[in-house]
């Protein structure tokens, strides 16, 4: 007799069939090109997103990025505009609430969940496969933090899940559309973050390294490249133009600000993101791309991974950069799963997924009233992945950054207010960093307090707001780091909230007079790009 195979995939490759006649299994059961189930859990992550968001407040960044959207260019000291253009319509049409601000970001990860599962599909999984490629999606807590707040990140999730799945659909005899559709997307994807240039490393060595290196004799990806390429020109240029900003900032951050991890420790704070018990499904999805015979057409999903994860180690990146990699390994691993004659192993797999993804939720989403959060922390003692080397108070930053800024508004307007009337209109608020100055322009209006500037990242690119400086409130700096550049220094207050990063609450609010360097010198000395 044959010896059994461990596992037996499909026969039906499901992305080559119209939805609806796959099979008699799946005939029937899909809604607009997903399982239910699939739709499901989209929805929840939504409405769980939308829900719970609102409860801790605005972020730092999502402050910055507001403020961003009111200077729109092809570029910022620290990422590119695209998202800034899309926030800057979200303004326009829904106004800068917490819940029109989250919108975007809780939809983009909803999506997510449908490119997981129809990457899943693209790999020819059914129904199975599909729905827990989608759940292991909906259980990662760095998916779900980041469809939390406003930023680049959600949409980034977002590029690289559809630039892989057109990866996965790619054949040795494509024609050159597909390739265009990808270099769009990958185009797109660097006008929102720079980081899918890791995506484009690996899809160059996966060109390379398979059956695929025959289109590099014909147009398609030299079609993709030059559609990048022209996407990405206008960012390209502003950044020659403000002589590389992005590169100052890239350097300062990793010399002074990023964590510099260990290959272990990366890989560690891997498996916690995209939750421990994902780390199963994913590990055996990329053993699957990369060894089984029948997974040789998306194999270069696989070295893509391997590319990208391998760079970012050398790079000591912030380990979230790697995040935007994994739904394809955790498709490929439900396909796998789905595959195995031990269906047993199936509701084990479902129940774990959605035991742990609830269990780590409140890790990524506002679940839990802060209190109660903090002491579920000490119960199970776990703590996220600290990406920077600031100390950190009794929450992990990503939820500290969240606190702290009314009170710090209403400090500043007390002393705005104790100031002469004539002094009130000529004040300048100089802030040290670009989430005080984000909070100060939004929470400041209801108090009438005059716009806040700083030095830190594209707030130096707009400049102080005037031609001099007589009086200034600032916010977060050193009385002895300002000694030589003010006359006068006097105290008028501090800012206390026992939840915001301790650095945070730091420094007074000072009142100064008597500049004595011209301002565009004392301006150019307090550059931060960092």
């Amino acid at each position: 007799m044959c010896p059994r195979r461990p596992y037996r995939l499909r026969e039906v490759n499901m992305s080559s069939i119209p939805v609806g006649q796959a099979s008699n299994e799946d005939r029937g059961r899909q809604f607009w090109g997903w399982p239910l189930p699939v739709w499901l859990l989209a929805g929840a992550v939504v409405l769980a997103e939308l829900a719970f968001g609102p409860r801790y407040g605005l972020f730092r960044d999502e402050f910055y990025y507001l403020a961003c959207a009111d200077h729109l260019a092809w570029g910022y000291v620290d990422h590119p505009p695209l998202s800034i253009a899309v926030l800057k319509l979200v303004r326009a049409v829904l106004g800068d609430s917490i819940l029109a601000v989250r919108l975007t970001p809780a939809l983009l990860v909803g999506g997510l969940v449908l490119l997981g599962s129809r990457l899943a599909q693209a790999l020819g999984g059914g129904r199975f496969a599909q729905t827990l490629a989608a759940l292991a999606v909906a259980a990662a807590p760095q998916y779900l933090g980041q469809g939390g707040y406003y930023s680049m990140n959600s949409f980034d999730l977002v590029f690289w899940a559809g630039a892989a799945l057109l990866v996965a659909r790619l054949t040795p005899d494509d024609g050159p559309r597909r390739f265009l559709f990808l270099g769009l997307i990958l185009g797109l994807g660097l006008l929102n973050k720079i980081s899918v240039l890791f995506f484009g490393a690996g899809l160059a060595a996966a060109l390379i390294l398979t059956p695929l290196r025959r289109q590099l004799l014909r147009i398609g990806p030299w079609l993709a490249l030059v559609a990048a390429g022209l996407l990405f020109l206008p960012h390209l240029g502003w950044q020659m133009l403000h002589d590389w900003p992005t590169r100052e900032f890239v350097e300062n951050a990793t010399r002074y600000k990023n964590v510099a991890m260990s290959p272990l420790q990366f890989l560690g704070a891997q498996v916690l993101e995209i939750n421990p018990l994902n780390a199963p499904l994913w590990i055996a999805g990329l053993f699957w791309l990369l060894l089984a015979r029948r997974a040789r057409p998306y194999r270069s999903l696989g070295i893509i991974y391997l590319v990208a994860l391998g760079v970012m180690i050398l790079q000591h990146a912030k380990p979230y950069y790697l995040g935007p990699a994994y739904p394809p390994l955790l498709a490929a691993g439900a396909v796998w799963l789905e595959s195995l004659r031990w269906r047993w192993l199936r509701p084990v797999a479902v129940t774990a997924l959605a035991i742990s993804g609830a269990a780590l939720a409140p890790f990524a989403m506002p679940v839990l009233p802060v209190e109660t959060f903090i002491s579920y922390q000490k119960a199970i003692g776990l703590a996220p992945p600290q990406g920077e080397r600031s100390a950190l108070g009794p929450l992990p930053q990503f939820f500290a950054d969240r606190f702290g800024w009314q009170e710090l508004t209403e400090a500043v307007a007390r002393a705005y207010r104790s100031l002469p009337a004539e002094d009130r209109g000529r004040v300048v608020i100089v802030t040290s960093n670009y989430g005080e100055a984000g909070a100060l322009n939004y929470y400041g209006r209801r108090h009438g307090l005059p716009p806040a500037v700083s030095q830190h990242n594209s707030f130096y690119l707009w400049g102080p707001g005037t031609d001099t400086v007589e009086v200034a409130i600032t916010v977060g700096m050193n009385p002895e780091d300002l000694k030589d550049a003010w006359t006068s220094i006097e105290e008028a207050g501090r800012f206390h909230s026992p939840y915001a990063m301790p650095y945070q609450q730091r420094h007074p609010i000072l009142i100064c007079r008597g500049l004595k360097l011209p301002l565009p010198d004392a301006w150019r000395q307090g550059k931060r790009f960092i």
